[in-house]
């Protein structure tokens, strides 16, 4: 099923103490932000990826494009204070029935679960993809424990988050107009009761946050091109 992808890129990264943009920090000399937009360039469904990112960052952009021959970089549009409202501006230029919003940090999404996302949300309305929680979660106030939540019904939720595209922008302008600010886009639709169905993903989809992050990220690649050696590819 065709779709395009909004990818917001104007955050700073402040938790990873980088001092620039962490998308630009390199896993075996290549940026972050470039395996991303890989994933998506190879997918013969996608037909184009809008980029939200900071002005000052628009030079940079447009070199790393041109550099990997990215084709379907269709628009560089300026992000906002907020994710969501860097999310919002890039609305304002999709043609496509079905949306993505995919973290530019997230370099490990495949094309198979890409599918099934947006399969899920042309019947749906909305889909994202989430993992099962593992942990035991504790609820607490003042570092006083309160209560021990109950998990099996629990996802630590990540991207892509894929979405009819009425229904993306219906949410984000009646968000924008209540000023209200989500956690992230399904939030929104949950806030206007339209459905958002879980596709189960891998532990392997992680945001590329912290420091420790990037050790993870780095097993995580050599596994990968571990596997496609095997292949012959």
């Amino acid at each position: 099923m065709f779709y395009e992808v909004v990818i917001p890129a104007a955050g700073q990264g402040k938790r990873m103490k980088a001092g620039k943009n962490k998308l630009f920090i390199e896993l075996s000399g290549t940026p972050i932000i470039v395996y991303t937009l890989r994933v998506f360039e190879e997918d013969p469904n996608c037909r184009g990826i809008i980029l939200s990112i900071n002005p000052a960052e628009k030079d940079y952009f447009k070199e790393m494009i041109a550099s990997f021959e990215f084709k379907k970089v269709k628009k560089l549009v300026a992000g906002g204070k907020e994710r969501q409202q860097s999310v919002y501006h890039a609305l304002k230029h999709v043609g496509e029935e079905i949306i993505l919003v995919h973290d530019g940090a997230r370099p490990f999404i495949d094309q198979k679960q890409i599918s099934d996302l947006t399969s899920a949300a042309s019947l749906h309305g909305g889909a994202i993809i989430a993992v099962p929680v593992k942990d035991t979660i504790k609820k607490a106030k003042d570092r006083s424990v309160m209560e021990t939540v109950e998990r099996s019904s629990l996802w630590s939720v990540q991207t892509p988050q894929a979405f009819r595209a009425s229904i993306l922008i219906n949410a984000h302008e009646k968000a924008e107009a209540a000023s209200f600010l989500g956690t992230d886009d399904s939030s929104l639709l949950e806030r206007i009761n339209e459905q958002v169905v879980i596709i189960e993903g891998n532990y392997d989809n992680i945001k590329i946050t912290t420091q420790e992050d990037l050790y993870f990220a780095d097993a995580i690649l050599h596994k990968q091109q571990m596997k496609s050696e095997d292949r012959g590819e």
